[in-house]
């Protein structure tokens, strides 16, 4: 702490008289000499921060106002015009975000901005009404006529400037941009079929369009007007005043959405252009009434300079050694420390440099230490938290294997016990035990998975999707709830059998679970566009909206399995079969107001029914036959 004060008490010392002589010095020269310069230079601000923002918020409403025109014609959809909405939505914020700077200039620049704004608001009404079918194509015309005037009027306000030959060629250029946003909305009018109204105003329009460009071009200096003829005496523009004239006449020439959009995007970049040029010529006037300025505070300056020479050296180092150590700093919390967290959980060994930051002061050094030691900690504690997680993840597989091996021997026995059983009663209680081992064999395959591995099972050619079904009823607790209805003759790849068995017992078993035990619990298979759905459906309470969002967002991104959130094992193990086979599983309501799960396997996974009926391929992998309750052969 003493040496921070020592070191900031120096720095302050050092700076606050070279400083303090630096503000007063050009503080009375610059007042005095340099207004009118200031003045000048704010033409080109006001272009950065008003116009130029402008103009693209104008370009972009002329699309979104030609589009809806589309819509409203059926010859555009409207995820065309969703699109263009976002691109305007973009502009409007971008100008809003820079002209918020013009709050401090003159009343008139304050009230036409104000104007904008109340006009860019309106915007979201005039979009329901289009959505909505309240509004005809010539009404959101001229919604989006109003917008767009309310923007010129901005540019007229703020073109003002005192050099009057800048100021002359500005106006003239304003006009010429707005003839350019009359012929983007003749190409909204003229679209297809013209009735007596839109005729009346396209042609008003042409008009107006016309006249503004035959005076402009008159008034426009050579470097400003060549661009400009260029277009008027092409061949296209001649095309486009011949398709005025049908359309005036009450035809409907083909090609005019072609060869218009052509034309006002040449105007448009030949009208930034011009704009872009006047603002550059205002630099000059400004470096004349500047230099003036300069003259006078070059002594002052020159004093100035020997005198904050040796501090801003010492603020500069300091600077850069400051900004290294915050650089460096942020590395590690960005980069390094996320992708080292990263490594270790898929196993990976990792190496962790030091924190090194040249300095020549001791404190900055001490710091950057100080975060080396804080990283070095990090990662250890990273390390510890990745070798907690593989060693769980060794007992879950170890035990599970030990119990699966267990629970196969104790299958086959049973298996056995029940071909030889001969008592009614005592085969019943034998298929009541075979049951409860199929359970038990179902969670310890879901220890396997939750410790990253693969639980084995698996058959050794398709399987139909009624067995799969089938198969996955009979590994709940309730089975006799389940109604497994008739579905397609389909059949699953073998390799993924056990995992989509798995599955979808799971989620039966939690249907079974949350909804009412006199109540059934439906599961329904069918063929979809891009493989097999099945639908696992109970008639329980349903589940909040919120909450709903929340199990989907888990099933679609698996999250790392938390030990401490032992409570939702069945939605990990569901996540992870999912995620290992690019399986999508969506929870929805259901409209008994229980919950409907639905399980959509790729086509890559689903095989076309055999040619001749088969034998219960299930059933032939299994030992042994599990009690299943099916209703309804429609």
């Amino acid at each position: 702490m003493g040496r921070s004060r020592t070191i900031r008490m120096k720095i302050i010392g050092l700076l606050l008289v070279p400083l303090t002589s630096m503000v007063v010095l050009w503080g009375v020269i610059t007042a005095v000499t340099a207004g009118e310069s200031l003045e000048l230079r704010q033409y080109k601000t006001v272009w950065t921060n008003l116009r130029l923002p402008a103009y693209t918020l104008i370009s972009e409403i002329q699309g979104e106002r030609l589009i809806s025109a589309q819509v409203l014609r059926n010859v555009a959809t409207h995820s065309a015009l969703a699109g263009q909405r976002t691109k305007t939505d973009l502009a409007r914020d971008s100008f809003k975000r820079t002209s918020s700077n013009s709050k401090d200039r003159s009343e008139e620049i304050r009230t036409q901005v104000d104007a904008v704004y109340t006009q860019l608001d309106r915007l979201d009404s005039v979009r329901g009404e289009i959505d909505a079918g309240l509004s005809d194509r010539l009404h959101s015309v001229e919604a989006y006529n109003a917008v767009i005037d309310t923007l010129y009027g901005l540019h007229k306000r703020v073109a003002l400037i005192d050099d009057i030959p800048i100021y002359e060629q500005s106006r003239v250029v304003i006009d010429m941009s707005y003839a350019r946003e009359l012929l983007s909305r003749e190409q909204a009018i003229g679209l297809g079929a013209v009735n007596t109204a839109e005729r009346r105003l396209f042609t008003q329009i042409a008009g107006n369009r016309r006249f503004l460009i035959d005076q402009g071009l008159g008034e426009l200096d050579p470097a400003l007007r060549d661009p400009q003829v260029a277009l008027i005496t092409s061949a296209a523009y001649a095309r486009m005043r011949m398709m005025e004239d049908q359309i005036i006449a009450g035809g409907t020439p083909q090609g005019w959405l072609n060869t218009t959009e052509g034309l006002a995007k040449a105007f448009n970049e030949a009208q930034m252009r011009a704009s872009a040029l006047l603002s550059e010529r205002a630099d000059p006037v400004a470096d004349q009434v500047l230099a003036r300025a300069f003259l006078l505070a070059g002594t002052a300056l020159a004093l100035v300079i020997v005198s904050i020479a040796f501090s801003l050296r010492m603020g500069n180092r300091l600077s850069r050694e400051l900004g290294a150590l915050r650089l460096a700093a942020l590395e590690v919390s960005q980069e390094r420390l996320p992708h080292v967290v990263a490594k270790l959980r898929k196993g990976e060994k990792v190496e962790m440099p030091e924190l090194s930051v040249a300095s020549t002061t001791v404190e900055i050094d001490d710091v950057g230490q100080a975060f080396s030691a804080v990283q070095q900690t990090a990662v250890e504690a990273a390390v510890g938290q990745a070798q907690l997680s593989e060693g769980v993840g060794h007992v879950f597989r170890n035990l599970a294997r030990r119990s699966q091996t267990l629970l196969h021997r104790q299958r086959i026995q049973l298996a056995d016990m029940q071909h030889r059983a001969t008592d009614p009663e005592a085969l019943d209680d034998l298929f009541k035990l075979d049951h409860l081992t199929t359970r038990m064999r179902r969670h310890a395959e879901g220890l396997i998975i939750l410790s990253g591995a693969t639980p084995g099972r698996g058959w050794s050619r398709p399987v139909p999707l009624l067995d799969v079904a089938r198969g996955a009823a009979a590994e709940v607790e309730d089975y006799q709830r389940v109604v497994v209805e008739p579905m397609a003759g389909q059949r699953l790849a073998g390799t993924v059998v056990g995992d989509v068995i798995h599955l979808i017992a799971e989620l039966i078993e939690n249907a079974t679970v949350y909804s009412p035990p006199h109540t059934s619990v439906i599961v329904r298979g069918e063929a979809a566009a891009r493989g097999f759905a099945f639908e696992v459906e109970d008639r329980g309470f349903g589940m909040d909206p919120e909450e709903l969002a929340d199990y989907n967002e888990r099933l679609a991104s698996p999250p790392e399995f938390d030990l401490a959130d032992s409570d939702r094992l069945g939605l990990f193990v569901v996540s992870r079969l999912a995620a290992r086979h690019d399986i999508r599983v969506t929870l929805r309501g259901s409209p008994y107001g229980g919950t409907t799960a639905i399980v959509l396997i790729p086509e890559e996974h689903v095989a076309e029914p055999e040619a001749e009926p088969q034998a219960d391929a299930l059933k032939k992998e299994q030992p042994a036959a599990r009690p299943m309750r099916v209703v309804r052969s429609d």
